[in-house]
């Protein structure tokens, strides 16, 4: 793809290393890419929410090892989430038939539906096209790791379950609100409808009276309510995102994604072998407290679940929105399996932005040491600060799983590059 962004030489650089596994020395030439969304524009107040399909990613038999992503303007600086607030931005893997031609780009929730193309879903538990991704982060982005430990990798590509006609693409979905000269910084960037003065969703259907705030009233082109009087400039603006992969061997171990939300209204049939129903309605609002004590006011929300197949805690992360105050994952006997905590900023400049959520913390057992068994209970807890309501918030959980360990009297060396694709990043 030709990018209009040009990106510094500075970036260009080979960085050679050695890593250890957590097994013994796993050998892998980590390679690394940064590439560049198609851009977006955002004026004062403005939204964008597109879907870019067959986006520049890493090809082949592959396990990814992170991906990192933020919002950068023209010349390649990083944009502030006071003035472009990151909603959320997610990866998502798909089959295309090699017949199709589809359009790269679509503003609004369109979903690729028609005959053609499959939607490769990670093993959460989230249904009705809900939460499928592979990746993704909001306002935390900058500041959340996402690296996955030797010798485990997120393996795609595999050419043994892509289907015959077909081939493996990604697509990328950024929602960013623009609040420069806005009213209500936090009331644009939790979406409250009175502010975006909407009464229908993005397919022309009413909102129901009760729901003040969330996705349905801040989709792509609204408007969020200005400053009598401000005027500011349209800016061009992209998500850089950097991505880090080896090639497939035998020793890498597959991890599964799991992704939970705490709004999952989960339905256990009676039949012991039947599947579970799991209605994950993704954002939630909290109501302020009454007792007029900041201290006392906690809002928290749970929900409980059992896990069909289990496996060995690899990495897990937790997604918050302003006002969390930190989500824990539960195993069956009240363990914790993991706690994930956001660090507010308390600054102007991009990573360290006052009052806002700009990291999540991440948990890494030693591999091996927690294990959630096949059929296990677990439950998943959301807080949020109810000192001031919200709306749209969301207690998403993302966890790496491996259902085998390797071996441990396994052995190898390791060298590490960094790795840049120009024809990428340079017209």
């Amino acid at each position: 793809m030709k990018m209009e962004l040009v990106m510094p030489l500075a970036i260009l650089v080979v960085i050679l290393g050695t890593a250890c596994g957590a097994f013994g020395e796993l050998e892998s030439n980590v390679k690394t890419a940064v590439f560049l969304s198609p851009k977006f524009e955002l004026g004062p107040g403005s939204v964008a929410n597109k879907y870019d399909y067959d986006i520049d990613f890493p090809r082949g038999h592959i396990a990814l090892k992170s991906f990192n992503a933020e919002v950068v303007d023209e010349s390649g600086n990083p944009v502030p989430l006071h003035e472009t607030y990151l909603h959320h931005w997610v990866v998502e893997r798909y089959y295309e038939a090699k017949h199709v031609t589809t359009h790269t780009r679509y503003d609004g929730h369109r979903l690729l539906r028609p005959s053609g193309h499959v939607l490769v879903r990670n093993s959460g538990v989230c249904q009705r096209e809900t939460l499928g991704q592979y990746y993704g982060l909001g306002s935390e982005t900058r500041g959340t790791a996402t690296d996955v430990p030797d010798p485990f990798g997120i393996v795609v590509g595999d050419p043994a379950e892509i289907p015959d006609g077909y081939e493996e693409k990604w697509m990328l979905n950024i929602h960013a609100i623009d609040t420069r000269g806005v009213v209500d910084k936090l009331g644009c960037t939790e979406c409250r409808c009175d502010l975006y003065n909407v009464t229908e969703d993005e397919y022309g259907n009413p909102i129901r009276s009760d729901y003040k705030g969330g996705l349905y009233c801040c989709y792509d082109q609204t408007q969020c309510k200005l400053r009598e009087g401000f005027e500011g400039p349209k800016r061009t603006l992209y998500l850089r995102y950097t991505v880090k992969w080896v090639d497939w061997d035998k020793f890498i171990v597959p991890v599964k994604i799991f992704i939970f939300d705490v709004t999952d209204t989960v339905k256990i049939p009676d039949d012991s072998s039947a599947i579970p129903q799991h209605n994950c309605l993704t954002e939630y609002s909290v109501e302020s407290c009454s007792t007029g004590e900041e201290k006392d006011c906690l809002h928290v929300k749970t929900t409980s679940f059992p896990m069909q197949k289990g496996g060995y805690v690899i990495y897990g992360v937790a997604h918050q929105h302003s006002g969390g105050v930190g989500s824990s994952l539960y195993g069956k006997d009240g363990r914790v399996i993991c706690s994930s905590i956001p660090t507010y900023g308390n600054g102007k400049d991009a990573g360290n932005e006052e009052n806002y959520i700009v990291g999540m913390s991440t948990c890494y057992p030693k591999p091996g040491s927690l294990k959630i068994n096949d059929g296990e209970t677990v439950t998943l807890e959301s807080n949020y600060s109810s000192s001031h309501s919200h709306t749209g918030v969301m207690g998403l959980f993302y966890l790496l799983v491996a259902e085998q360990l390797p071996h441990q009297d396994f052995r190898h060396s390791t060298r590490s590059s960094f790795f840049t694709n120009i024809n990428t990043l340079f017209a």
